[in-house]
């Protein structure tokens, strides 16, 4: 996985588990991964040394990858998006059955 895939990557965690984040965590991943801060800029503008902005980003990525683990909420919603795709377009009945059953077993 590429740079610019692992940090998509970490921005959709971000986005479904945010709100489990403290305010502190937050501020440095929208800083760092939203406007695209440095984290010389970062500890710059929070009186911290770099090391601590990098720990900080490191703790908070790693404990988003806790919760996907544990909660599997972004790898449920990309199923459910992939499934309501497919619908979407099928044609045939049938299939649209078998996938609104295939839909409720994502949950």
């Amino acid at each position: 996985m590429n740079a610019l895939d692992k940090s998509i990557e970490i921005i959709e965690l971000y986005d479904v588990y945010q709100d489990l984040l403290t305010d502190k965590q937050r501020e440095y991943m929208e800083a760092y991964y939203y406007n695209n801060y440095s984290i010389s800029e970062i500890s710059e503008n929070k009186s911290v040394s770099r090391n601590a902005v990098h720990d900080q980003l490191k703790r908070t990525v790693q404990k988003l990858y806790d919760y996907e683990q544990k909660l599997e909420l972004r790898i449920k919603s990309k199923n459910r998006t992939k499934i309501i795709n497919k619908i979407k377009e099928e044609k045939n009945i049938k299939s649209i059955l078998d996938l609104v059953e295939e839909l409720e077993k994502v949950e």
